[in-house]
């Protein structure tokens, strides 16, 4: 049976070239060690994280590059072509490359996110948590603000 050649198949996944990357050894390809019954679910999700992104560009206050850096890495261990196609994009990629070249985060979204840990902290503090919850917040959000804070902001900065 023909298929028809315009559309898309596993072959066309396999065979496309993977997208390399200053931070990305060429022979390291996370394909080879991912079951083939664990590909579709990869898929699956890195198309699922790719529209919580997409929610994130419209929802102030949800993020938005973490689920894309989320997607590319599922993408990466089962479709190069949708990894291609999300590292090549040009409103979704600039971001999830910087993470992967440098692990860069650019200032504006270190001070949003930092912001918006102490706006949480504070919505806990006040709600009627118990202590125990209050001081497994706090310390989540103080070694993910430490995370945050430390690493590189790029270029662009």
């Amino acid at each position: 049976m023909m298929s028809d050649p315009k559309t898309p198949s596993a072959e066309d996944d396999a065979a496309a070239p993977r997208p390399a990357g200053p931070a990305r050894d060429p022979a390291a390809d996370p394909r080879a060690s991912t079951p083939s019954a664990m590909r579709p679910l990869y898929r699956l999700a890195g198309l699922a994280l790719v529209g919580l992104g997409l929610v994130g560009l419209a929802v102030p206050g949800m993020p938005t590059t973490i689920f894309l850096i989320l997607a590319a890495g599922c993408f990466a261990r089962s479709s190069p072509r949708l990894e291609r196609w999300l590292l090549t994009h040009p409103r979704l990629g600039p971001a999830v490359l910087a993470w992967r070249e440098t692990g860069a985060i650019p200032r504006r979204v270190k001070i949003i996110a930092i912001v918006s840990m102490v706006v949480s902290m504070a919505l806990v503090c006040l709600s009627p948590a118990p202590g125990w919850a209050v001081w497994l917040t706090a310390t989540l959000l103080v070694a993910s603000a430490a995370f945050v804070a430390t690493r590189p902001e790029g270029a662009r900065g």
